[in-house]
């Protein structure tokens, strides 16, 4: 089986990772990109080199879907650790196996501590819960790869507890662009439901209390379902069994052909048999269908368990972002719910990173009142906190231009070359959270930033990589971009190296006044590339 372009990227960069002795290492891809065939192929390659390898897993569902893709994409079997079975005595290199089985100490101690070389935890956003650290713990000598979906630095931020660094990401929206993953457009329900009375349990809304505040409310959202959803293959998400089953009813008596399937349900595989050849058109279900779980047809996501964990939010929307043959995009239903206290998940933090880009995304998705493109959406958002952000800073910075500050503070060199990424950098690793160095301090200082504003090593790290790389690119440096802002410029940062030192030149040769026939706030450069990219203005 071929690896696609950004599986061979990701699979030489955990390599790369291991050979610099980094051991525990993460690879990020959404759900329908692959990540299964991805630490297949790193499986293949370890036997290769003679090792053991342990794919690691919480689900029966995972585990056979591991099995399968191994076998399918490099021929390898594989044993599995998991209740009466074991991988003791078998030839095979790769084990899949259960977490819950293997955290057994029982267990453990039948295999030498070197037992395994290799371990792939798969949905390893798991990885930090006690069962998991427990075998993790105990092979303390294997290189370990975790494998997840989950787009929020939040949860990095804690998965950076254990792993040390992200050999690779891969994110939503460029396998969206890429041709890999269809488009998804959101669109608000305007029926408000009130989530003030629900608890909290282990950092998420209690599943017992937003089944009774649902309630109420489950003809309504059936009738608007009707609107949007007749015509579609739609995955019904809901915090109970009970909840789940009373909602199936409601939908076939609104006219749609709905079934429901839940961990006790013995008919499961004939459901989602049935749903998929198209018996059924609405799948609900408590949470099952989370992980573990493909049907390409998918093209309509409803989801009536709100959260506030990115990750799990993430895996019921990616449930139906896989490609199928006539499926243009994938539809998310949004509710408006009301919670005073929390801040809920919503289609835009599939693909946002900025909690204020995230919000006024939201914000103009509900104001539009018809399905809207996520992709379209984050460029308008973004245009409009630019916009908002550039009001904020015009005052900044008629008050450094006072303090004829010789270098360029971050902010405003990251307004300016319109670094989202930058200016909503969160340090993840344990390296990234510790002040700058000497030398990064020395370095931005040379190159015309002020490291005062710089409050973490990651941070210094990736706005030098930047600068690095806009010097190869002949784009404009930070002295050029003060110098030319200051005077009234728009958007310096995106300018040519080479277009703007004439500019400076022009405006030195008239003493240093701009001249009267250029109007700075309206200025717009012609582009040309450049050729000469060293910078000494």
């Amino acid at each position: 089986m071929e690896l696609r372009p950004y599986q061979r990227e990701a699979k030489e960069a955990v390599q790369t990772e291991w050979d610099k002795g980094i051991t525990k290492t993460l690879a990020v891809l959404p759900t329908g990109t692959g990540k299964t065939i991805l630490f297949s192929k790193i499986s293949e390659d370890c036997v290769r080199d003679g090792e053991r390898v342990l794919i690691l897993a919480h689900r029966g569902e995972l585990l056979d879907q591991a099995a399968d893709k191994l076998s399918k994409s490099t021929g390898l079997g594989c044993a599995t650790e998991k209740a009466e079975e074991t991988c003791l005595g078998t030839w095979f290199r790769v084990v899949v196996g259960s977490v819950q089985s293997l955290m057994r100490e029982k267990r453990l101690s039948q295999f030498p501590k070197d037992y395994f070389k290799t371990i792939i935890v798969d949905e390893s956003h798991h990885c930090l819960s006690d069962s998991y650290q427990r075998v993790l713990g105990y092979f303390d000598q294997a290189k370990v790869l975790g494998v997840t979906a989950t787009p929020d630095r939040g949860d990095m931020r804690n998965l950076g507890q254990y792993f040390e660094s992200l050999a690779y990401e891969y994110t939503l929206p460029k396998a969206i662009k890429d041709g890999y993953l269809v488009p998804i457009k959101a669109q608000t329900i305007p029926l408000k439901l009130d989530l003030t009375g629900v608890g909290m349990q282990s950092g998420d809304f209690k599943a017992s209390d937003l089944g009774s505040v649902l309630d109420p409310y489950l003809y309504q959202i059936a009738d608007e379902m009707a609107k949007y959803c007749l015509d579609r293959k739609t995955v019904v998400f809901l915090p109970l069994i009970k909840t789940s089953q009373k909602f199936r009813d409601i939908l076939n008596s609104k006219g749609f052909s709905a079934a429901e399937v839940n961990g006790d349900s013995g008919d499961r595989a004939e459901i989602l048999a049935d749903f998929e050849a198209g018996k059924y058109n609405v799948l609900c279900n408590s949470m099952l269908l989370t992980e573990g779980w493909d049907c390409p047809s998918v093209d309509c996501i409803v989801v009536l368990r709100p959260t506030k964990v990115r990750s799990l939010y993430s895996q019921m929307c990616g449930r139906g972002t896989r490609l199928f043959d006539g499926k243009e995009y994938l539809l998310l239903l949004d509710f408006l719910w009301h919670t005073e206290r929390h801040e809920l998940c919503h289609p835009a933090h599939l693909i946002c990173e900025s909690p204020e880009v995230a919000e006024k995304m939201t914000e103009n998705i509900e104001a539009a009142g018809y399905p809207v493109d996520l992709e379209e959406a984050e460029v308008k958002a973004k245009e409009d906190v630019v916009s908002a952000r550039e009001e904020a800073l015009a005052k900044q910075l008629a008050e450094m231009k006072h303090r004829k500050r010789k270098l360029v503070d971050p902010l405003q060199f990251e307004m300016s070359i319109q670094a989202e990424d930058l200016a909503n950098y969160v340090p993840t690793f344990g390296w990234e959270m510790g002040p700058p160095s000497e030398k990064q301090i020395g370095t931005l200082e040379k190159l015309g930033i002020l490291p005062d504003e710089i409050e973490s090593a990651g941070k210094a790290a990736k706005l030098l990589d930047r600068l690095d790389k806009r010097r190869w690119e002949g784009l404009t440096t930070p002295k050029q971009i003060r110098f030319l802002e200051g005077r009234g410029f728009q958007h310096v940062g995106t300018w040519q190296f080479e277009t703007a030192k004439k500019l400076i030149d022009r405006i030195a040769a008239n003493g240093w006044k701009v001249p009267h026939e250029i109007n700075p706030y309206e200025y717009k450069p012609e582009y040309k590339p450049s050729v000469d990219f060293g910078w000494g203005a």
